[in-house]
């Protein structure tokens, strides 16, 4: 059974209907990548599956648990993580504040201060500068504080949104680095990008989406080498 399974899932805002039955499943261990064109419906598909917008029809299932009626909160402590497009890091607090933020929904403080040490590991950056305000890290920096966060909750699978949005190429390079690094140490990723290129690299399936629907799907590597993806999504 897949880890996150969507099926027909619609979400609509208004009378635009933004997501028009989508399905595709996601399997425990793997990086699954979302690409298409602004607008397509990427971002509104994370929205749902975290419970912060609500889907019109369809089912949503993670672990078996069915999501659609489940709250934003509570999906967290399910072992769900949400790396929001932008970041949206708490600009005010200090990038150790921040971090303690992703680890509210548990208690024992050995295990969150053992996940504490794996991410100053992982992001040798963030430890440097965890007494820093968070708003004056680079962007690349507060790309790797809304990666690190999310992992303090300890998720079984992490949702990323635009990691690469407005980053430099060599911090695009180091941010996918890490999301192999995180997906290799156990975590499976759900992965929505522009940069279709750098998801397929790293991705093991995708899929495709246009205007709310899925037009393609399959292994990463071969829709890299699928000539209406080329053209559409990679430039070639």
């Amino acid at each position: 059974m897949a880890m996150l399974e969507i099926k027909d899932l619609q979400v609509s805002y208004g009378m635009i209907n933004a997501v028009k039955g989508v399905s595709f499943e996601v399997n425990q261990g793997e990086i699954i990548a979302l690409i298409g064109a602004n607008g397509a419906g990427k971002t509104t598909i994370l929205h749902t599956i975290t419970g912060l917008v609500p889907a019109k029809s369809g089912s949503i299932s993670f672990d078996g648990a069915d999501l659609i009626k489940t709250p934003a909160h509570k999906i967290v402590s399910m072992g769900m993580a949400h790396v929001p497009e932008g970041r949206r890091i708490f600009q005010e607090l200090t990038v150790l504040e921040n971090l303690k933020m992703g680890a509210y929904t548990r208690k024992d403080k050995n295990e969150i201060s053992e996940t504490l040490e794996m991410v100053y590991k992982r992001f040798p950056r963030l430890e440097e500068r965890k007494s820093q305000i968070a708003g004056t890290l680079s962007g690349g920096e507060q790309q790797m504080l809304a990666m690190g966060r999310a992992l303090m909750s300890h998720p079984k699978i992490i949702l990323m949104d635009e990691p690469s949005m407005g980053l430099s190429p060599l911090y695009v390079s180091e941010i996918f680095d890490i999301i192999k690094e995180v997906n290799a140490s156990g975590t499976t990723v759900l992965l929505v990008e522009q940069n279709a290129k750098k998801a397929l690299s790293i991705a093991n399936r995708a899929y495709v989406l246009e205007t709310g629907n899925i037009a393609l799907s399959g292994d990463a590597k071969e829709l890299m080498n699928n000539d209406s993806v080329k053209k559409a999504y990679l430039g070639e």
